[in-house]
């Protein structure tokens, strides 16, 4: 039996009284779909908490580093660690600067633009700010980056590397140039395992350098939307102020409105499995199936038990958005991924007092049904639900640690 390439996970998931994903302005994100708005969660914000959840099942409880997301990365994990070493301000500053350069590929025009920024704060913080400034922050990028920890040490070590070797800041560009033209240095830095983190090997990193290895995600994740019509309302809200009433005020201490939302969503992960242990192993994708499976396993287990488990939240305080996944639908297989969104085209509507949940589900056996019937059943499917399922076809599990057991000896069992 040879491992399945993909393994695609479906969720029904109910919220009441919530603002799960906010836009610009501060209402709940929306998706149109089948001819009507829907309420949705944008990716980015289930891939952010299923990456920076706590508990039994994070994903740093695997042990493996996790990615350094920040615009301060070169200010507080390569500069200030130096400084505290004894080096230099000025000579920090040039050689950072230069790893800055060859690494992220700035150009000349994008350093005047960053000189004439600071020049311009300087003049309006004035002299006496200007004393107080840290030279330091200046490494400071204008955009996130995404480096693993591996890849955040290595360019530390080789910039102490080049500040022992007291190389001059006119000097610095070339030195460091020089250095990842040297093919066993390059080799090196392109064979750190999990260079780019945990979550990198997971979700991705774009980089535009000819050095930082780009990551293609191993984990797609769709924006999850609810399978009915938006329900919404303004919520208005007061605030009291204790002392004015005390004093005998009448009134509000201040008045403000928001956006309450309820729904059942419908999510949508596919895992690459071949990328994830490539991603993850430093293997050729096309020796994937010989790679070890040992930390592949412990992803998915808790990707799917974060996904069930894990609620996006806006407004946390005062709504208390937590839910779990009512219906779980795993799928394995090898043919190309697809989406069963498509079973709620239509709208679902329910009249008053049934059971929205059951005839989400009912939606979902149904179209199923009539997919396989024209493409052929190419997946084995386990459900875990606390609904009733009847006609669905796929095998139901007696729960979501039964379906997770079933599914990592399913992948670590295969040989190929």
């Amino acid at each position: 039996m040879t491992l399945p390439r993909f393994l695609q996970i479906h969720t029904l998931t109910p919220y009441a009284a919530a603002l799960l994903n906010r836009d610009d302005v501060g209402r709940a994100k929306r998706l149109p779909f089948g001819g009507v708005n829907r309420t949705r969660v944008s990716s980015q914000c289930l891939k952010r908490h299923w990456r920076t959840a706590v508990g039994d099942w994070s994903l740093d409880g695997l042990g493996a580093p996790m990615s350094v997301r920040s615009r301060q990365t070169f200010v507080q994990q390569i500069a200030q660690p130096l400084r505290a070493e004894g080096f230099a301000d000025d000579a920090i500053l040039a050689v950072v600067e230069a790893f800055q350069a060859v690494l992220l590929g700035e150009s000349a025009k994008a350093k005047a633009e960053k000189a004439k920024g600071k020049d311009a704060k300087d003049k309006e913080a004035g002299k006496d700010a200007e004393a107080d400034r840290d030279p330091l922050a200046d490494l400071k990028t204008g955009q996130v980056l995404v480096l693993g920890h591996p890849e955040v040490e290595f360019i530390r070590s080789q910039a102490r590397a080049l500040l022992q070797s007291a190389t001059t800041p006119k000097d610095a560009r070339k030195a460091v140039e020089a250095l990842f033209k040297d093919k066993e240095t390059l080799a090196n830095f392109k064979a750190l395992r999990l260079a780019c983190g945990l979550d990198a090997a997971l979700f991705g990193r774009m980089v535009t350098s000819d050095i930082l290895a780009r990551g293609d995600a191993a984990v797609h994740v769709a924006h999850s939307f609810t399978v009915h019509g938006e329900d919404s309302e303004p919520e208005f809200f007061t605030a009291v102020d204790d002392l004015e009433k005390a004093a005998g005020e009448l009134g509000s201490g201040m008045m403000g409105d928001s956006e309450l939302t309820s729904g059942l969503f419908y999510g949508y992960v596919v895992i690459d499995l071949p990328l994830l242990l490539s991603n993850l192993e430093g293997v050729p994708a096309r020796e994937w199936e010989q790679a070890d499976r040992t930390l592949a396993l412990g992803v998915v287990e808790r990707l799917i038990r974060l996904i069930a488990s894990v609620s996006p939240g806006a407004k946390l305080g005062s709504t208390a958005p937590y839910a779990y996944a009512h219906t779980v639908l795993v799928e394995l297989g090898d043919r190309q991924p697809r989406t069963l969104a498509n079973a709620f085209l239509k709208p679902v509507r329910v009249a008053t007092g049934d059971d929205l949940a059951a005839t989400a589900n009912a939606r979902l056996s149904e179209y199923l049904t009539r997919f396989d019937a024209m493409y052929g059943a190419g997946e084995q499917r386990l459900i875990a639900s606390l609904e009733p399922v009847t006609d669905l076809p796929a095998t139901r599990t007696a729960g979501l640690a039964d379906l997770t057991g079933r599914i990592t000896a399913a992948l670590g069992g295969a040989s190929s």
